[in-house]
């Protein structure tokens, strides 16, 4: 597939990124009822590291990680898999959350991010063994607007200095991405998008505003590989560990996935290469950036390159069978608690 731009700063990226939550092992998220686990179980760093070499090998260009993924842990991961290549690629982190390395527990604090922004900058930097980031992307997804507005001015000035390329924010939300849009140095929306999750608000902004769509969670945490049964289960400090398959919201997911199956396998394709297809045809300013544990699965994600976006009829069915699935339970459908919703969203 052709490269991608991110937006208007001239920097050129493959058209599939490699996301690296998962290789930063576990970690937790400070809540009010206590820690709730926020990565993807335990890791192997050298199967990490095989993992991101092979992604590059592969032609993969584009690595996202952030300051949360297990602490710091993914980013110096990713720094030291890269080594004398960081030249060759464009990396992306995230910044707007306090994170202690030692507990390996994260807390927000919305008030805290303006005056943490430049340190934690540095410390992200020093993490990943360079000297600058391609892409800074604020994380706190619901920062009020108004707060926002500060923190792209803080972002601009990096610009300025050559502490980084460009800058974006990872919102869902079309009210604050429109906020960042409007920011010179600003290159990209980050935003969930996937077969289960459109976003077509945030779609029209980067397209108006001529931003790249960099889009996580392109398999639906791993329901559209197509591996989920209802027997799945997830260890403890798995994010994924709260789902409840017998729920209907996540029965209704894996009905989907498997009536999805023959048209994202159609061609040649594994299920996981049709759903990051589909994304491409969505827009074609989509940056989908799927995880990897290990080599195999980075080798597999990237070879979706080679078969390119699903045609537009194969893009319409697919899209028919899951407002065909939706509409036909809709009758049984019930809410999902939120607890129940952090393994999807």
């Amino acid at each position: 597939m052709n490269p991608r731009q991110l937006g208007k700063r001239g920097i050129e990226v493959s058209a599939l990124g490699m996301g690296c939550w998962a290789i930063g092992g576990p970690w937790s998220i400070e809540r009010d009822d206590g820690p709730s686990p926020a990565g993807w179980g335990e890791v192997d760093d050298a199967e990490s590291m095989r993992a991101v070499q092979a992604a590059l090998d592969a032609g993969i260009t584009f690595f996202d990680t952030a300051a949360n993924y297990g602490c710091g842990h993914s980013e110096r991961v990713l720094g030291e898999a890269l080594g004398s290549r960081r030249k060759d690629v464009v990396i992306a982190t995230k910044f707007g959350h306090i994170i202690d390395e030692e507990t390996k527990i994260m807390k927000g604090d919305d008030d805290a991010i303006v005056g943490n922004l430049r340190q934690d900058c540095e410390n992200s930097l020093r993490r990943l063994g360079t000297d600058y980031i391609d892409l800074y992307q604020l994380h706190a997804g619901n920062l009020d607007p108004e707060k926002a507005v500060a923190v792209r001015g803080l972002l601009e000035e990096l610009v300025a200095e050559g502490k980084i390329r460009a800058y974006g924010w990872s919102t869902d939300l079309a009210d604050r991405a429109r906020v960042f849009a409007e920011g010179a140095g600003c290159a990209s929306i980050q935003f969930s998008l996937n077969l289960f999750h459109d976003n077509p608000d945030i779609i029209s902004i980067c397209e108006t505003s001529g931003l790249a769509c960099i889009n996580k969670k392109p398999l639906a945490s791993g329901f559209l590989t197509g591996k989920f049964t209802p027997q799945t289960t997830f260890p403890e400090n798995d994010m994924r560990t709260g789902i409840d398959f017998s729920m209907p919201r996540f029965a209704e997911m894996l009905k989907m996935a498997e009536g999805l199956r023959d048209v994202l396998t159609s061609g040649g394709r594994t299920m996981a290469q049709g759903a990051l297809a589909w994304i491409w045809a969505r827009s074609d300013r989509t940056i989908p950036i799927p995880g990897a544990r290990n080599d195999r699965q980075a080798k597999e994600n990237a070879a979706a390159m080679l078969h390119g976006p699903l045609s537009p009829a194969q893009f319409e069915e697919a899209n028919r069978i899951v407002a065909s699935v939706r509409s036909g339970d809709e009758e049984e459908k019930q809410d999902v608690p939120p607890e129940d919703k952090r393994g999807h969203e």
